[in-house]
């Protein structure tokens, strides 16, 4: 568990673009520091990561706010990437979980992870496809 860092309290109303930057931004150093999704993330991003996380605010706030900032192809950019296996997705959902609940209030936290969930699914599929039925079972492509 992760020690909940001192912030001022936020409305109890919708998100704002300050509490997506700071859900981004806490999240994403937690994934750094992160035994498990650390070392895939940094062999993908290396020195790009102060735009990769300038587009993860603009994903989310298009997400959460219809803002429309975000221009992308989320499921391309996760399409058949090496080494990647469901386990990286179950750990960065636990991550998104416990980040949401301690920069969130509960009711938003609640909402923005299970919107994580949902796009888990789809970014899971893409980037760890089923084998093909033609495959066979245990024949990996």
């Amino acid at each position: 568990m992760t020690e909940r860092t001192a912030r001022p309290p936020m409305a109890a109303g919708p998100i704002t673009e300050e509490a997506i930057r700071d859900l981004v931004h806490t999240f994403y150093a937690r994934v750094r520091s992160d035994p498990t999704l650390g070392p895939v993330f940094e062999a993908r991003l290396a020195d790009r990561w102060a735009g990769h996380l300038e587009r993860m605010c603009a994903f989310w706030s298009s997400v959460l706010l219809g803002t429309r900032r975000f221009q992308g192809d989320p499921m391309g950019a996760h399409l058949g990437l090496p080494g990647i296996e469901a386990a990286h997705f179950d750990r960065w959902m636990e991550l998104f979980r416990v980040t949401a609940a301690d920069r969130l209030p509960e009711h938003l936290a609640l909402d923005v992870a299970g919107r994580a969930a949902r796009m888990r699914v789809a970014l899971e599929r893409a980037a760890c496809p089923p084998p093909t039925a033609r495959d066979g079972p245990g024949v990996s492509p």
